[in-house]
């Protein structure tokens, strides 16, 4: 609930994403000044955990010891609504996804974001007050008034390993990418959302959550078979089109363009087999810069 005016830009997602490092560096972090990468540390700090995450030195899923870092274990996902101008107590809302070991930090994320309406957001630092926090289905997890945490249960996204593509059952899927997806492909950020670059990227992205954040193993997939049938299904419809937008990083003192793909495609043909695929990414998101909020879609199945 907003207690001073708040100005906040058209996607808000930098805005939250880098007022909750700072704060949360602050909070957590012992040794402010020090670099993450020389800091001793580093093998059980929770900043360098959620932040500054990088694979171990021995790692070797899809050639990932050539990365200097791998997928945060968070997601936030900013307002989507365009307002920009927010009154004294007018509500916000906004998404907070845990993966992994990140779940048990979930206190540490909501006193952080506490601490963030105390120094204020946006244009002017204007502040807020953290009132309630509830799960997607209504359960309360925190509430300013008793400020005392219920534990909850974390969630399972069953993946299947094993598919079978038969081509008989025909459906078409229509995806809304409602914050820009960054997709890249050969080193390359993709313009046009097709179905075979979606796969690979969300094969990419999940692999690399369940081997560093979960189960610690890679997953058993036939990378080669599933994106192969990927590429027999059909984008019967694009209306999909680039949307650029900069972020300023504090951290490295430069502006950084965050453009990705927004709007609707449609893809029909044997899709079935990918459903559990699409499903886990509607809570993981898709490409890159997924702890601003980048790469959130939602999928609609209509059979033909």
């Amino acid at each position: 609930v907003a207690q001073d005016q708040l100005l906040l830009p058209y996607y808000k997602g930098s805005t939250f994403r880098g007022a909750f490092g700072n704060a949360f560096k602050r909070i957590v972090c012992t040794l402010r000044r020090q670099d993450c990468k020389t800091c001793i540390l580093r093998t059980g700090c929770i900043y360098a955990y959620v932040f500054e995450t990088a694979p171990h030195p021995d790692a070797t899923i899809m050639g990932t010891g050539k990365y200097t870092s791998i997928p945060h274990p968070f997601v936030i996902e900013p307002p989507l609504e365009t307002s920009r101008d927010y009154q004294p107590g007018e509500e916000v809302s906004f998404g907070l996804i845990l993966i992994g070991k990140a779940v048990d930090y979930f206190p540490y994320f909501a006193y952080t974001f506490e601490e963030m309406g105390k120094t204020g957001i946006g244009k002017r630092r204007g502040k807020y007050s953290l009132r309630t926090v509830k799960t997607d289905d209504g359960g309360l997890v925190y509430s300013h008034e008793g400020r005392t945490i219920r534990p909850q249960e974390a969630l399972e996204a069953a993946i299947p390993e094993e598919y079978t593509f038969n081509g008989n059952t025909r459906i078409s899927v229509k995806v809304s990418f409602l914050t820009p997806a960054r997709i890249s492909y050969g080193r390359d950020l993709v313009v046009s959302p097709d179905f075979q670059v979606i796969v690979r990227s969300l094969l990419r992205r999940l692999n690399l959550l369940s081997y560093f954040h979960g189960e610690k193993r890679e997953a058993t997939w036939n990378h080669r078979a599933i994106i192969a049938a990927a590429g027999e299904i059909n984008m019967s419809a694009n209306h999909t089109h680039w949307w650029d937008w900069e972020r300023y990083s504090s951290r490295q003192g430069v502006r950084m363009k965050m453009g990705g793909i927004i709007g609707k495609a449609t893809y029909e043909g044997d899709i079935e087999p990918f459903l559990p695929l699409l499903w886990a990414g509607e809570i993981f998101h898709l490409g890159k810069g997924t702890s601003f909020g980048l790469g959130k879609y939602e999928i609609v199945v209509g059979v033909q």
